[in-house]
C-alpha cells in the first residue's frame, strides 16, 4: 500500500474521532460537570474513568514526544484542576513540551534549507532554552517532580517505633567514645531514646578566647567576581573537606523541603569560609557519605556560625548524621543586640545593604539541574554571613559588662548557642488515644475551637489516623495528603459515600481520591462505634489535668533540687518583711532570682540565669542611682528655713493653719469677660440659615431672644462691647434654628387636632380634584439605563456629572477566608542538663 495513502486514512479516521469526540463534549457545559458528579455518585465513577483515561492518553503522548527525556513520565498528575488553561503546573509543562517541539521542529527545518549548519543550534541554543525552562519551574506548584528519597541508598522507611539511633558510623574528635555515648535510657513519656552523642563534647566546650577580643572585620570578596562550587560528586566532597580543615570560622545553612516527604528531606547544603563558597547537594543517592564532614563540624578548633539554628541542627542529625560542636548562632545574637529584626535578610540588609530576593525562599529545592537564580540565592546566604559574624561580635563585646555575668551579652548568645547545638531529633511517634506528639491531633483540637459530638470527635480520630498512615505508606506529607481545615470539614460533614467526602474536603488531593473508598469505610466504622467511645470535653479535660499534674511535679523537683544544691541564708528583717509568704506545695529556695513562677510557671529555658553564686540582699541595686529621698527635696525653700524646721530637720513640712476670720477677705468681681472673642463658630454645610431673617419669622426670633435674655449667665445680644459681627450672626442662626423647631412643632400639633388650616408638612400631592395622586414609576429616571437622551442633553447645557450605575459595587465586599494554617512541625526534644 502506498505510504502516502496510508497515512491520508488514519489522519482522516483520527479527524473524525477528534469530531465525534468534541461534539460529544460539548453537549454538556464544563459548568454544570460538578453539578452531574455530585446529583450521581454513579456519573461521577464515569467521568474519573474517563478523565483518567484521557490523562494517560496525553501523558503517554508527551513521553514520547519527549524522546524519553527523564521527569516528563509524570508531568500530568491526577488532578483535572491542574491542567486548566493558565493555570497549574501540568498546563505550563504541556506549553513547554509543544513549544519544545515546535523550537526543534524549526531547527531541522533551518539544518534542511542551510541557513544553519548542523549541530550548532544543538551546542548552544538547547543548554540556555534548559535553564530558562527549569528557571520558571520552581515557582510552581512541583508536585509532578520525581521523588529523590526513592533513589537514595537508605530509603526512609517511616514506621520506625524505637528511639533514633543517630546515623553516625563513627565519631571524630570525641572525649568519650561512640559506644558510651549511645547507651539507651526511658525518657517521661516511657519511650526507649538515645541520647546525644556529642552531648560532653558540647558541655565541656570552650569557646575561644578571640569572641571576647574586638577585631576589624574581615571584608567578604565581591559576590559578583566570585561563584561557588557545585559538590555532587565524591572527588569534590574530598576536595571541599580538605579545605574546610584549614579554616577557622566556616558559615552553614540549608535548604528544606517538606512538601512531598512524611518529615521532610535536607535539599541542598552552603558551606562558606572567608575566601570561597560551597553548594553540596543533599539529594545524591550516596548522601550518607556526607558523615565525613563530622571532622570539620565537631571539630572544637572551627567556629560554626549558622543563623536561626533551630531546625538545622535537627535536619543534619535526622538526613546526615552530622552534629555540630562550637556554635554560634546570628538570631541569639540579634535578640541579645536589641535588634528590631531577627532575620537573616534584615542582617543583610543592616550590614551588606543587600536585599535579599525572598520569592525563591518558598521554591521547591528539589529542581535539579539547580537554576542560576536559586544557585545564586543559595550562596548568598552563607557568603556575606562570616562579615555579619565580626560585626556583631564587636557590637557584643561594646555593649556587654564583662564584670557582672548578668550584663555578658557574649555569654548570653553562647548559652543559648550551646542549648540549640543539644537539641535532639527523635521519630514521630504516633498516640492514637491522647492525640500528643507533634503528629497527634490533639494539637489540632487545642488551636480550633472545634466542638464536636461523640461521632464528630470518633470519625476526627479516625480520618486523622488515616491520613497519618497514609502519608507513611506514600511517603507524603500529612498536609499534602488531608490540609488541617478539611479535616475539620470531614469530620463535621461525616460523609458515608465518595461524592460526598470529595464534596467536603478542598482541596482534593491525588492520593484521597484514589483512596476515598478506604478513608469512607473508615468513617462509617467510627460512627457505627462512637456511642462507645468517649467525649470529645471529657478527653481533652483529661488531658489538661494530666498535663497540670506533670507541669505542677516538675516544678516541685525543681524547686526541691535548686533548695538542695544552694543553702537558704538568713535574711535582712526588711527583706524578710517585703517577702510574701510562700504556697506550702511550692517551696522557694530563698534565692532573689528564681528559674519559675508561681504564676507563669518555668522560666524561659535558658541556663544563663542560673547563676553559680549566692546573692546577698547588700548586692541589690537600682539601675538607676536616685539622690536621698528626704522631706527638704520635696518641701519649699521658706518651709525649710522655718524655726520648726531648724529644730527637726526631719519633720514634715506643713502649710499653717489660718483660721476663717484672720484669712484676708477676697473681693466680689462681677466683671464682663468674653471666652471667645476670635474666629467664628463652626462652619455648616446649610447655608441657607445664612440667608436674612424674613419679616414673618422676625416675632419668633423676638420671642427666643427674650427666652434667651430670661436665662442667667447669658450675654445680651444686642450689646456692642461684647459681641462683634460674627457673634451677631451667629446669636441669629441660633434664634432663627428654634424658631423654625417651634412653628414645626405647632404645625405637627394642628395636623393632630385636625384644625382646617393645618400644615401637612408630609402630605403627598393632591390633584386638582381633590383626590390623591398616584406615584408616577414610568417618569422616574431609570436605575439601569440611567437618564435618557433629553436628561443627558440638559446636564451637558448645565454641566452637571451623570452618575453611572454600578449594581455590582458591592460585590466585593463578602467576607474573606481563614489564612493559610500553621503546619505541624517535626518531632522533636531538647537534651537539659541534669
Amino acid at each position: 500500500m502506498d505510504p502516502q495513502s496510508d497515512f491520508q486514512t488514519t489522519q482522516d479516521a483520527i479527524s473524525a474521532a477528534l469530531v465525534a469526540t468534541t461534539r460529544a463534549s460539548t453537549r454538556i457545559a464544563a459548568e454544570d460537570l460538578e453539578f452531574q458528579r455530585s446529583l450521581d455518585p454513579k456519573n461521577a465513577r464515569v467521568l474519573d474513568k474517563q478523565n483518567a483515561r484521557l490523562l494517560g492518553l496525553a501523558g503517554r503522548l508527551l513521553k514520547g514526544s519527549a524522546g524519553g527525556a527523564e521527569g516528563v513520565s509524570s508531568l500530568l498528575s491526577d488532578n483535572v484542576d491542574d491542567l486548566k488553561e493558565g493555570e497549574g503546573a501540568g498546563w505550563r509543562g504541556v506549553v513547554d513540551r509543544i513549544d519544545s517541539l515546535l523550537e526543534r521542529a524549526d531547527s531541522r527545518l533551518d539544518e534542511f534549507t542551510g541557513a544553519v549548519k548542523k549541530g550548532v543550534e544543538e551546542t548552544v541554543v538547547p543548554s540556555k532554552q534548559k535553564t530558562a525552562k527549569t528557571a520558571k519551574a520552581f515557582f510552581s506548584q512541583t508536585k509532578n517532580l520525581p521523588k529523590s528519597q526513592l533513589l537514595f541508598e537508605h530509603v526512609p522507611r517511616n514506621d520506625e517505633t524505637g528511639g533514633f539511633r543517630p546515623l553516625m558510623t563513627q565519631k571524630p574528635h570525641a572525649k568519650l567514645s561512640l559506644k558510651e555515648s549511645l547507651k539507651e535510657f526511658t525518657d517521661g513519656r516511657g519511650n526507649k531514646q538515645f541520647p546525644h552523642p556529642y552531648q560532653s563534647e558540647i558541655e565541656s566546650y570552650t569557646y575561644p578566647s578571640s569572641l571576647y577580643e574586638r577585631a576589624e572585620p574581615i571584608m567578604y570578596h565581591p559576590f559578583e567576581s566570585t561563584t561557588a562550587t557545585l559538590v555532587d560528586t565524591p572527588e569534590t566532597l574530598a576536595s571541599m573537606l580538605a579545605e574546610l580543615k584549614t579554616a577557622k570560622e566556616i558559615a552553614i545553612d540549608l535548604e528544606h523541603h517538606d512538601n512531598r516527604s512524611y518529615i521532610g528531606i535536607v535539599s541542598l547544603m552552603q558551606i562558606s569560609t572567608r575566601d570561597k563558597d560551597w553548594i553540596v547537594d543533599t539529594l545524591v543517592p550516596w548522601r550518607r557519605k556526607l558523615e565525613c564532614l563530622n571532622e570539620v563540624f565537631a571539630d572544637p578548633g572551627i567556629l560554626k556560625v549558622l543563623h536561626g539554628a533551630f531546625m538545622d541542627i535537627i535536619w543534619l542529625q535526622r538526613d546526615l548524621g552530622l552534629y555540630v560542636v562550637g556554635l554560634f548562632d546570628t538570631h541569639h545574637a540579634a535578640r541579645a543586640l536589641g535588634y528590631t529584626g531577627g532575620s537573616l535578610a534584615f542582617l543583610l540588609l543592616k550590614f551588606i545593604n543587600f536585599s535579599a530576593n525572598k520569592q525563591y525562599q518558598m521554591a521547591d529545592w528539589r529542581v535539579r539541574p539547580l537554576p542560576a537564580e536559586l544557585f545564586d540565592y543559595a550562596r548568598s546566604d552563607t557568603h556575606y554571613l562570616l562579615y555579619i559574624f565580626d560585626n556583631m561580635r564587636n557590637e557584643l563585646i561594646e555593649k556587654s559588662n564583662f564584670s557582672d555575668p548578668e550584663f555578658d551579652l557574649i555569654a548570653r548568645v553562647l548559652e543559648k548557642s550551646r542549648e540549640t547545638a543539644l537539641q535532639r531529633y527523635e521519630h514521630p511517634i504516633y498516640d492514637e488515644k491522647t492525640g500528643q506528639g507533634s503528629s497527634g491531633w490533639h494539637k489540632i483540637l487545642r488551636n480550633t475551637p472545634a466542638n464536636f459530638s461523640k461521632e464528630q470527635f470518633a470519625v476526627f480520630k479516625a480520618a486523622h489516623k488515616w491520613r497519618d498512615d497514609v502519608a507513611r505508606q506514600e511517603d507524603e506529607s500529612v498536609h499534602f495528603v488531608l490540609a488541617n481545615h478539611a479535616l475539620l470539614s470531614v469530620a463535621r460533614a461525616m460523609p458515608t459515600e465518595q461524592a460526598a467526602l470529595l464534596g467536603s474536603a478542598s482541596p482534593i488531593s491525588p492520593i484521597l481520591r484514589m483512596r476515598a473508598e478506604e478513608l469512607v469505610a473508615r468513617i462509617i466504622d467510627a460512627k457505627m462505634n462512637a456511642e462507645d467511645g468517649p467525649d470529645m470535653a471529657t478527653v481533652l479535660t483529661e488531658l489538661e489535668e494530666k498535663h497540670q499534674a506533670k507541669r505542677l511535679a516538675y516544678l516541685q523537683a525543681e524547686v526541691q533540687s535548686q533548695s538542695q544544691t544552694q543553702p537558704q541564708s538568713a535574711p535582712t528583717p526588711a527583706v524578710k518583711s517585703a517577702q510574701p509568704t510562700p504556697a506550702p506545695t511550692m517551696p522557694t529556695s530563698g534565692k532573689l532570682r528564681t528559674s519559675f513562677s508561681q504564676f507563669w510557671g518555668p522560666a524561659v529555658g535558658s541556663t544563663f540565669w542560673d547563676q553559680r553564686r549566692s546573692f546577698s540582699t547588700g548586692e541589690i541595686r537600682l539601675a538607676l542611682p536616685l539622690p536621698p529621698l528626704s522631706a527638704e527635696i520635696f518641701a519649699d525653700a521658706k518651709d525649710v528655713d522655718s524655726p520648726q524646721a531648724k529644730i527637726d530637720p526631719g519633720a514634715r513640712a506643713e502649710h499653717p493653719f489660718v483660721s476663717k476670720k484672720d484669712r484676708k477677705a477676697q473681693e466680689d468681681v462681677d466683671d464682663v469677660f468674653v471666652v471667645k472673642q476670635l474666629g467664628g463658630g463652626r462652619k455648616r454645610k446649610n447655608r441657607e440659615l445664612e440667608e436674612p431673617m424674613t419679616e414673618a419669622l422676625s416675632p419668633a426670633i423676638g420671642e427666643a431672644g427674650e427666652e434667651l435674655n430670661g436665662q442667667d449667665d447669658e450675654v445680651v445680644l444686642d450689646d456692642p462691647a461684647i459681641l462683634d459681627e460674627k457673634a451677631r450672626k451667629k446669636a441669629e442662626k441660633k434664634a432663627l434654628r428654634k424658631a423654625e423647631k417651634v412653628a414645626k412643632k405647632a404645625a405637627q400639633k394642628a395636623a393632630a387636632n385636625g384644625g382646617a388650616d393645618a400644615m401637612h408638612v408630609d402630605d403627598p400631592p393632591v390633584g386638582e380634584d381633590g383626590e390623591v395622586k398616584a406615584f408616577d414609576y414610568a417618569a422616574q429616571p431609570s436605575v439601569i439605563k440611567g437618564p435618557s437622551k433629553e436628561e443627558r442633553k440638559k446636564n451637558r447645557k448645565e454641566k452637571k456629572k451623570e452618575k453611572a450605575v454600578n449594581p455590582f459595587a458591592k460585590a466585593n465586599d463578602a467576607p474573606r477566608g481563614m489564612g493559610r494554617t500553621q503546619r505541624e512541625t517535626v518531632g522533636r526534644s531538647k537534651t537539659f542538663k541534669g
